[in-house]
């Protein structure tokens, strides 16, 4: 086997290695959608994990003119503080309250995809 196959079997392991998790957190968005409450009617929300030190919050909706509406807050976790940032602006350090919060929605998060997703289904009885 040449080193050109070999590097292109690689990164063909490695895409699919993406698709994978891309897709774990596709469903784990799906499953955490309500956690800042009921979601309504004609809205998307999505709230996921990207990677040990950043969280994404999306919600799209359509508002009373009939617009299409979209934020994207990233939070950033640091030892001593959490810091926000909406569609991409500055980062804000989030108030006591707001910490509080969030840390009880990621605690929420982390049980719901414990139990509802990575907990393995007992093998039907024959």
């Amino acid at each position: 086997m040449s080193i050109f196959t070999q590097f292109f079997k690689n990164n063909d392991a490695h895409t699919r290695k993406q698709a994978f998790m891309n897709e774990l957190m596709r469903r784990e968005a799906e499953l955490t959608r309500d956690i800042f409450g009921k979601v309504p009617a004609d809205t998307r929300r999505e709230f996921f994990c990207l990677d040990k030190q950043t969280w994404i919050w999306y919600e799209e909706w359509t508002d009373s003119s009939g617009q299409r509406q979209q934020v994207t807050t990233r939070y950033m976790l640091y030892p001593k503080e959490i810091l926000k940032s909406q569609n991409g602006g500055t980062f804000q350090r989030l108030t006591i309250d707001e910490a509080e919060n969030f840390v009880s929605a990621i605690r929420v998060y982390q049980q719901k995809v414990k139990t509802q997703l990575y907990t393995p289904k007992p093998l039907a009885q024959k």
